[in-house]
């Protein structure tokens, strides 16, 4: 069916285009948006879902940016589609637009800014300034929806949550106080209005929704989250650079791309979708080993259950060895086992620790003896035993992070990477990669000498590239898990986990780990719908929790079996227990074929 055009009527007092799923309007003269400065968005029935504040501003660490005037918008047809340019006078920049791309079935909006500076932070949607009435200071979009759908797991547990909430979706975060949002990193970067209120913390209400989304090439994401910054009412978007990205000439933001649809779900795959016409995600997944669907035994929660020292000093030899002969007790027959943390003497270096693992090559060769596949737990962006010119190092130069800018440390990687997975080496088939949330942040920081200075979900992406690329060329059939659920990461990796489980919903009552994986899946299967899917079980709050959750897993991907002989300390798992994965194991690979 052939699309209608675009319409756009225009009087002394207003101007509107009318898409198929929604009207933006504004005044002129003396009213119009020179002086009041939002474009108001609404469905095709008048109910608004925003006044636009056409406000931004594009800081850099040489100054800060606020608006001092506002031209009238100028619109022009281009082709089947209307764009509205908003010509706003900077403090700093010789030029700035905010560009309103008015399409089918959406309204894009990118900021164009002409002159030098290092960025640090850039908001869209909303800016410093002044207006003709003498208002000034901060500008901010309105809010005129009552929820919002943040896809990514937080603690507390909200990936519904009232509109007026704070989110953000980046690869910065860890366990500590509102910083626990780095679980998927990245994340998809959308968000959804919905007028539905919300009713709990796992499903978002159905309805008519505004997707909220930001389009870019994977290499222009250089900055490390999407923050949406609400307060009284209204809210802008943030982008974070942090001073690493230098601008001389024209500089263009990503796209913020505004599109009514059916429901929070289906703003996921309007995403992804938006991604792969652009050509910036592929349309397909890898190609799927089938040793890749196998179960897992994962040796992370049976190290925390077996206690006595730090986990991580629990990841020995003898000790997985005991793991194994637990399951051949139980006739458990993982396909993979994933050797965790910490095998290796120091994380950056990746060299087995000879004192826990006198043989770990001999050890992988014996699993390959028994029909098993091995992977090895990775640390991201770890520096330890890197040398510091190979590092982002902070203000007093100490390393804190890998630097994937860094020809010479990429170099080191691909060479790691072949010594443990090429049969001159350890002969692992693969890794499971995990704290990508650990990417470096903050002004102070220096890149390598010899860094291009790639900072963000840029920088991650490219080191995630070169562990994957090294794995495929050490091994062709290698397997690669990650925690990046994002369409553009979807070339990089193979396998995605649902990762870590949390606790409490914002009123702190517990929310049942099988829910909130189960809330996870329903993200990942729409931005990566073509990846396996490693279901995790870490942690499990209690052995019932953690029965329901392993009958489940079967249902949402690759089962993963974290514990053998405890889940709490008052809390043995029983043969029955292991009796019960077994033939839950023999259901998934009757299903598998």
């Amino acid at each position: 069916m052939a699309r209608l055009p675009l319409l756009m009527t225009t009087t002394d007092e207003r101007t509107t285009i009318t898409g198929s799923s929604y009207v933006l309007t504004w005044l002129g003269g003396h009213h119009g948006v020179v002086h009041s400065p939002y474009l108001e968005l609404s469905d095709l029935e008048g109910n608004r879902w925003t006044r636009l504040c056409v406000l931004s501003s594009v800081h850099t660490v040489q100054a800060h940016d606020e608006t001092v005037s506002i031209d009238e918008p100028i619109a022009t047809r281009e082709g089947d589609e209307i764009l509205v340019r908003v010509r706003t006078s900077s403090s700093h920049w010789a030029s700035r637009t905010l560009e309103v791309r008015c399409t089918h079935d959406a309204v894009e909006l990118a900021l164009v800014a002409v002159g030098a500076g290092d960025l640090t932070d850039v908001t869209i949607a909303g800016g410093e300034g002044i207006v003709p009435t003498g208002a000034s200071g901060t500008f901010r979009s309105s809010i005129d929806a009552a929820s919002l759908f943040v896809p990514t797991p937080t603690e507390p547990v909200a990936f519904a949550r009232p509109a007026t909430s704070a989110a953000s979706l980046g690869v910065v975060g860890d366990a500590d106080p509102g910083r626990v949002h780095g679980i998927f990193s990245p994340p998809p970067l959308v968000l959804a209005w919905s007028r539905a209120r919300v009713e709990g913390p796992l499903v978002p209400p159905e309805g008519p929704t505004l997707a909220i989304s930001l389009r870019a090439p994977v290499q222009e994401l250089r900055f490390t989250s999407l923050r949406y910054e609400p307060l009284d009412g209204g809210f802008l978007l943030r982008l974070p650079y942090e001073g690493h990205t230098a601008v001389d000439g024209t500089w263009r933001s990503p796209v913020v791309v505004l599109r009514p649809v059916t429901s929070a779900y289906q703003a996921l795959t309007a995403f992804r979708d938006d991604l792969i016409a652009h050509d910036l995600a592929p349309s397909n997944g890898p190609h799927v080993e089938p040793w890749w669907r196998q179960p897992l035994f994962c040796g992370w929660g049976a190290q925390v259950a077996r206690g006595g020292a730090p986990a991580p000093d629990l990841c020995r030899q003898d000790l997985y060895d005991e793991f194994l002969a637990i399951l051949r007790a139980a006739h458990l027959e993982p396909g993979t086992i994933v050797v965790d943390d910490r095998w290796q003497h120091e994380y950056g270096t990746a060299e087995p620790d000879p004192e826990a693992w006198p043989d770990l090559r001999g050890w992988i060769a014996q699993r390959h003896a028994e029909g098993r596949r091995v992977l090895l737990w990775w640390k991201a962006w770890d520096p330890a035993g890197l040398p510091a010119g190979e590092c982002v190092t902070d203000a007093a130069g100490r390393p804190i992070a890998a630097d994937p800018g860094s020809p010479a440390y990429r170099a080191r990687l691909r060479a790691i990477v072949t010594r443990l997975l090429g049969p001159d080496g350890l002969d692992a088939d693969g890794f499971k990669v995990d704290f990508t949330q650990r990417a470096p942040s903050g002004r102070t920081m220096r890149a390598a000498p010899d860094s291009d200075g790639v900072w963000g979900i840029a920088a991650l992406h490219r080191l995630v590239a070169e562990i994957h690329a090294a794995a495929k060329a050490a091994k062709a059939d290698s397997l690669v898990i990650t925690h990046t659920v994002h369409p553009s990461f979807g070339d990089v990796t193979d396998m995605i986990r649902t990762n870590d489980v949390l606790e409490r919903d914002t009123a702190g009552q517990p929310v049942p780990a099988a829910l909130q994986l189960t809330a996870r899946h329903a993200i990942v299967s729409r931005v990566l719908p073509h990846h396996p899917i490693d279901t995790d079980q870490w942690p499990m709050p209690g052995r019932a929790e953690w029965l329901d959750y392993t009958r489940l897993q079967l249902t949402l991907g690759v089962p993963a079996l974290y514990y053998l002989e405890r889940v709490r300390d008052d809390e043995p798992i029983t043969a029955d227990d292991l009796a019960g994965v077994r033939a839950t194991w023999e259901d998934y690979r009757r299903a598998l074929g």
